[in-house]
């Protein structure tokens, strides 16, 4: 097979003494019996998207290693210097249940503390939102999260964390990454300072657990929180260490851990992805809520930041809502809250995104809020509590199954949305209604707003050429009409332009700029398009929406939407 010469040049490099002799030997091997991993390994260096810097582990510059992410290291602490002149610099370090997460985070220490960087290094792996806790309550300047979130297992990740506690944005993200490509890995400081590594634990879970139990708890009598019973499963992730303390700090004593996903482990093994998303990955978790007749089952992914919650339909039957309709549910509950403490006075706003359900904007018109919608990625909705600090954020959330309560953690948060999720059905169930009747009565208040998403996967260099030309595709043929309705406005984020197909008027979109085609139609629908920023999947969103006159009429309506997204998706031909 023959491999090109940039990729040889940066084999060669790999090569040389700067890199170890495990890391040589096994790139060695590579030539000799997988070239097309070798090739894999090395065509790009690994890049930072929505969700920082995921990767699969192993060597090479695409790959995640100890030297791809010292070099990140070493860049953020010279440009930590640069942005921080004359303060002692600190960070926070914390790391999820994957493998070589732990020695990984360990890498990243060293490099900062050798960089004269005093460092914060949890002392054991934790939740995602208990780092972006811990850099606030520690005063640190940046933060670094060793996660991939939910990918399979032979990915890793890197995701940093700025002085808000929010994760980098622009103009730092782009200034960082500048910062990082200038340098040589020769440069890279591994010798560690002992001394400037402190392990964190105890006292800082105990800060979060506060916390959180402060921001999501809204005076729920105790009788409500015994008589919920809740199922909930880590899916062999982080969330196992901070989750059930909260509940029980919280007062919910009927807590039902699913045994057989308790224990930490990278592989996996109950389930083929530790996705909430996937309906798959609850299978034991409902099992076990049949069993004992459970109100309300809630998982997290690995890093718990994402949080899939099923509840009982209108016939007791167990069904998963799905990150729009969770948002939906949430998002009413703190408004309807704040309205009665009568702290909604005009300068308080809700977070949303542009992928996700539009119901959000009726629920923020409702209730006399602002609604600021984003760009995919809680960093955005972090974003804006920072620029707008004259305005109070109340709560917010994406279609990706992620919820921010409040601003003491800003990043999507299951740790706080377990507990808020948990207060809702507590409530519901006490006035004799249920998390699912609460949420078809939002239906009826606000219109019935159904969503559905299709992810494709193209893996490898040929994966993103495909993905890469739907996008060209959709740009240079845009469609005038999607089953018979027509397409009344594109919104190309790329381009920062928003156009008006029937009269040809376009104005500028004034978010940053990103990889985003919006149609919407006539009627209302909603249909988005856009590369994933840190799987290679292409992602389309659709949103469609009625009125719904009375509960008892939801199926079907509920029947009706369904098959007009059915339709959507035929006319696009994307099944």
């Amino acid at each position: 097979m023959h491999i090109e010469q940039n990729i040889l040049d940066k084999v060669n490099e790999w090569l040389t003494p700067t890199f170890d002799e495990a890391t040589q030997n096994s790139i060695k091997e590579m030539m000799t019996s997988a070239p097309k991993e070798l090739e894999e390994s090395f065509y790009k260096n690994l890049e930072f998207g929505t969700g920082g810097m995921r990767g699969i582990m192993g060597v090479g510059t695409n790959r995640i290693n100890k030297y791809t992410l010292g070099k990140n290291t070493q860049g953020l602490s010279n440009y930590m210097k640069k942005s921080f002149p004359n303060e002692q610099l600190k960070v926070a370090i914390a790391y999820d249940c994957r493998h070589n997460s732990n020695t990984l985070a360990k890498v990243v220490a060293d490099v900062f503390s050798a960089n004269g960087i005093k460092v914060y290094l949890f002392s054991d792996m934790r939740p995602t939102p208990e780092l972006s806790f811990a850099l606030k309550h520690l005063n640190c300047h940046a933060g670094i999260v060793l996660t991939a979130s939910h990918n399979p297992p032979e990915y890793n990740g890197y995701k940093v964390y700025w002085q808000d506690g929010g994760q980098l944005v622009p103009p730092q993200d782009h200034e960082i990454i500048n910062t990082i490509e200038a340098l040589n890995y020769i440069e890279i400081k591994f010798e560690a300072n002992e001394n400037l590594i402190e392990y964190i634990d105890v006292a800082v879970d105990e800060a979060f657990a506060t916390s959180t139990v402060a921001n999501a708890s809204f005076n729920t009598p105790s009788s409500a929180k015994e008589n919920l019973k809740i199922v909930y499963t880590s899916l062999h992730g982080t969330s196992i260490k901070a989750i059930p303390n909260v509940l029980t700090k919280a007062g919910y004593t009927d807590v039902n851990i699913v045994p057989e996903q308790a224990e930490p482990n990278g592989d996996f093994p109950t389930v083929k992805s530790p996705n909430p998303e996937e309906p798959e990955a609850l299978t034991m978790a409902l099992a076990l809520a049949d069993k004992i007749n459970g109100d309300i089952v809630i998982g997290t992914d690995p890093d718990s930041d994402r949080l899939g919650v099923a509840v009982r339909d209108t016939n007791g039957q167990m069904i998963l809502l799905n990150g729009n309709q969770t948002m939906v549910i949430m998002t009413a509950f703190l408004l309807e809250q704040w309205k009665r403490a009568g702290k909604i006075t005009g300068k308080e706003f809700i977070g949303s995104t542009i992928v996700s359900t539009p119901m959000m904007l009726e629920l923020a018109s409702a209730y006399g809020v602002e609604c600021k919608v984003g760009l995919t990625g809680f960093k955005w909705i972090a974003k804006f509590i920072k620029d707008f600090p004259e305005l109070k954020f109340i709560g917010g959330g994406e279609e990706s199954f992620g919820f921010m309560v409040g601003d003491a953690v800003r990043d999507k948060d299951a740790v706080g949305a377990t507990l808020l999720v948990c207060e809702i059905a507590a409530q519901a169930k006490a006035a004799g209604s249920s998390l699912y009747k609460e949420l078809l009565n939002l239906y009826v208040d606000h219109g019935f707003y159904k969503e559905h998403l299709i992810s494709l996967t193209k893996k490898g260099i040929s994966g993103l050429q495909e993905i890469n030309q739907m996008m060209v595709d959709l740009r240079e043929n845009p469609v005038n009409e999607i089953d018979g309705q027509r397409v009344v406005c594109i919104e190309d984020y790329q381009n920062s332009t928003s156009k008006n197909v029937m009269t040809g008027e376009v104005e500028k979109i004034t978010v940053p700029k990103s990889n985003v085609l919006i149609y919407y139609l006539e009627d209302g629908s909603k249909i988005c398009a856009r590369p994933s920023g840190t799987e290679p999947k292409i992602k389309f969103y659709f949103s469609v929406n009625s009125d719904l006159d009375s509960v008892e009429n939801f199926e079907l309506a509920e029947k009706q939407l369904d098959n007009k997204i059915k339709n959507i998706i035929a006319a696009m031909q994307l099944n």
